[in-house]
């Protein structure tokens, strides 16, 4: 149970942080156009030089660089044996955010490194969800414990990890 002073600094950095994003998208009668206009070399080479390493290759080197096992990291976060190895077995699996940010904290990952194995999954944290900064600040202050977090979530009436596992 985290104590009456972390949830209140917990309070104050969401508080701090939370932001209302207004995201417009418009559609242009032109797309059609530019897409005739790209060659596909020139699209697969754009892919290839952008590309960023898929979130086995991350989250394994991060397994590997902290001597870890992988029995030792699925059972911090919350996993069965079956779940991890679908993620280890097949490349073009992908786990939910929920199942990524439990790996981060099992790992024990800085927020730069949580948001490089977000990112490898196609996720991100955001300043304007609630849930995701309580994400961040936990990860500031280095609270990793899934059930800690759990918690935090609980307290802003947020969704726990491990139920989209």
């Amino acid at each position: 149970m985290l104590d009456h002073h972390v949830l209140e600094e917990l309070q104050e950095y969401i508080e701090e942080k939370l932001i209302v994003v207004v995201y417009h998208h418009s559609i242009s009668h032109n797309e059609d156009y530019v897409l005739e206009s790209i060659s596909p070399l020139e699209m697969e080479d754009f892919i290839e030089k952008k590309r960023k390493p898929t979130l086995q290759k991350v989250l394994f080197g991060y397994i590997d660089n902290k001597n870890a096992t992988d029995a030792a990291i699925y059972k911090k976060a919350g996993m069965d044996r079956r779940h991890f190895s679908k993620i280890r077995s097949n490349p073009d699996y992908r786990p939910s955010k929920s199942t990524v940010i439990a790996l981060a904290l099992a790992l024990e990952l800085s927020k730069k490194e949580a948001d490089k194995l977000l990112s490898s999954a196609g996720y991100s944290l955001s300043d304007s969800e609630t849930s995701d900064l309580v994400i961040q600040f936990c990860l500031e202050k280095n609270i990793y414990d899934i059930h800690q977090v759990n918690y935090a979530l609980d307290y802003f009436s947020q969704k726990p990890l491990g139920n989209g596992f």
